[in-house]
């Protein structure tokens, strides 16, 4: 699947792709299910997908008891060519986008830097889609989404080239994994095939930007959540498709136990787990995490919390 046509994401919808009328709604699908399925069709380089992790992360860890949960690679930029790439935004070569993820982090506040679209850009979203179907096949989906967290922020934070095999395989090794070993599988045929598998997934589920979120019941009806929404529209889609008028929350995981899986988590993402105003966070973390666990950094004008060495 080639979506190279939008490569702008709308900084209202927070849609990455092609822009839809209808947001969410019920839809038909062919195949039965036996449980309710999450659908999460995302791209390593999609920069609202980025922004919308502070969301995601609470809908999963609060209601995730509900739904069985798969993501699905997208397929957003697969090359870059001499003709234009999304000309109605003004994307004609990489560096068009910079600009634009900037924006993208200044609005939604989950930050970007962007700047390596210039310097250095990413060729292909591919090569990491790539790595996540194998790490996905030969691990577990939790190893391979830890994965996909790591590369975006690679990207969108410290400005490395998540295209680059070298790039791909440091990830890889911080991970515990063999990071030279699954390069080199993603490289093979049969791992193109198994991303294929999600592009055509994609299409049947009729996801056209990202992120998008598709949601399906038991009687084969679903509920789909197009571009950058806020948490309550995903519950809501929730209650739709369980057809049910309340739904029971687990409790929100702790700060201490949040920071142990996460190598750093922005102010945002924390504001949105716990329903805490931007002037509350540096009290809450102080007093929910130890002194000498962290460390507060700043990047692009927004707080951010990272382990200490």
């Amino acid at each position: 699947m080639n979506n190279n046509k939008n490569m702008i994401c709308d900084l209202e919808t927070g849609i990455c792709g092609e822009a839809e009328e209808e947001a969410a709604g019920l839809i038909d699908f062919n195949q039965p299910k036996k449980s309710i399925n999450v659908y999460y069709v995302t791209d390593p380089i999609c920069s609202h997908c980025w922004a919308q992790e502070p969301v995601f992360r609470r809908f999963s860890e609060q209601y995730g008891h509900y739904f069985n949960f798969h993501t699905v690679m997208g397929g957003l930029l697969e090359k870059w060519h001499d003709g234009p790439i999304d000309p109605a935004n003004g994307i004609y070569k990489p560096a068009d986008v910079a600009g634009h993820w900037r924006e993208v982090g200044e609005h939604t506040r989950m930050p970007i830097d962007g700047s390596l679209m210039v310097d250095n850009p990413v060729q292909s979203s591919f090569p990491p889609s790539r790595v996540f179907k194998v790490i996905q096949k030969n691990h577990n989906d939790r190893k391979a989404t830890e994965y996909l967290r790591r590369a975006r922020e690679a990207l969108f934070v410290y400005n490395q080239n998540i295209s680059d095999n070298s790039v791909m395989i440091e990830l890889l090794n911080k991970l515990g994994l063999d990071g030279k070993a699954i390069v080199n599988e993603a490289d093979q045929p049969v791992t193109q095939q198994l991303l294929n598998e999600d592009f055509e997934l994609t299409r049947s589920l009729g996801a056209r930007g990202f992120p998008s979120m598709i949601m399906i019941n038991e009687d084969n009806q679903g509920v789909k959540i197009v571009g950058g929404r806020p948490f309550e529209a995903y519950v809501d889609g929730l209650k739709q498709v369980l057809n049910q008028e309340t739904l029971e929350p687990k409790q929100q995981p702790s700060l201490a136990s949040l920071f142990e899986k996460e190598e750093l988590l922005f102010s945002k993402e924390i504001e949105e787990m716990y329903d805490l105003a931007q002037s509350d966070i540096t009290s809450f973390v102080e007093k929910e995490l130890s002194a000498d666990t962290f460390q507060t950094k700043e990047f692009l004008g927004e707080t951010y919390f990272t382990h200490k060495k």
